[in-house]
């Protein structure tokens, strides 16, 4: 078996998962063990779609805990005032020229759990993430996207 991947994760990141483990093992878990419950007391459970609901919902619940889990598990804390920005890495923020268009953007690479698009977070597993990862200012990268390829400039790498 092979060793499981590190996830790299702010102590921000790590704690909330952290509380949101914690939520789901003990005020969800009585939540659907009590949905559950009242669904037997309806009689017959092969007709019972309250039942199957709230079993399916159980389900879904303790996938998350297991997700959860792996990740703490897997959990390696990034100093991010140690950060390196020569080039970009994990927990860079990065600015960057479309060169097509222009228009710059900053983008922050993190771990997929703590992609927020809102605030500019993307994964260094997506397109753009893996494009910028380990290049420098001044490299231009096409990255290709859903809606086609993109050029973009590297104008400033900081953390």
């Amino acid at each position: 078996m092979q060793d499981p991947k590190p996830v790299y994760l702010t102590r921000e990141a790590l704690q909330k998962l952290k509380e949101e483990l914690h939520e789901l093992k003990t005020k969800e878990r009585a939540r659907i063990a009590k949905a559950i419950a009242e669904a037997r007391g309806h009689g017959d459970l092969s007709e019972n779609a309250e039942y199957d609901a709230a079993k399916e919902a159980q389900g879904r619940l303790e996938a998350r805990i297991a997700q959860i889990e792996q990740t703490i598990a897997n959990a390696r804390i990034v100093d991010e005032n140690k950060i390196d920005t020569s080039k970009a890495y994990i927990f860079s923020k990065v600015r960057v020229k479309n060169l097509q268009t222009g228009a710059e953007q900053v983008f922050t690479l993190v771990s997929p759990q703590e992609v927020n698009l809102n605030e500019g977070k993307i994964s260094v597993n997506s397109p753009i993430g893996k494009g910028l990862l380990g290049r420098s200012v001044g490299d231009v990268v096409e990255v290709k996207v859903p809606a086609g390829k993109v050029k973009l400039q590297i104008l400033e790498i900081s953390r």
